[in-house]
């Protein structure tokens, strides 16, 4: 079986498994995570299939954030976290991208995040920098 074939959210797209769908384009598909951290809690993903963000194409990607932005405004939400994650390291549990907004309505509720800085190395980044902008 082919990773698409097996891929839950190619089978949300394609209506083989039903979803509380919020959005469809040519490219992009949105709904309802079944499992929210939060109430509007909503994926956007594009058609196209791939793993990473770096496996999508550009173009099924330039409709994306304009759609989590139109979600996000229609929940309601005052506060919320976008998050797109890459590689189980990164906590990517569906192999095919996937954006999530998730409303923060308080504490408790939605997506909970540990910031661990670390101190400024300006040497580290002078290097770093150069060595990412030479690749791009």
């Amino acid at each position: 079986m082919s990773k698409m074939a097996a891929c839950i959210f190619c089978k949300i797209v394609k209506g083989d498994i039903p979803s509380f769908k919020l959005f469809e384009s040519e490219r992009i598909f949105a709904f309802l995570d079944i499992q929210p951290l939060s109430k509007g809690h909503a994926l956007v993903v594009p058609k196209h299939h791939g793993s990473k963000l770096t496996d999508i194409p550009d173009d099924a990607l330039a409709e994306i954030l304009p759609v989590v932005k139109k979600i996000a405004a229609a929940s309601g939400a005052e506060n919320y976290n976008v998050l797109q994650n890459n590689g189980r390291l990164a906590h990517q549990e569906v192999d095919h991208v996937h954006f999530h907004m998730i409303p923060k309505p308080n504490e408790t509720e939605g997506l909970g995040i540990g910031w661990p800085a670390t101190p400024t190395d300006m040497e580290a980044l002078k290097k770093l920098h150069a060595d990412i902008k030479a690749k791009m």
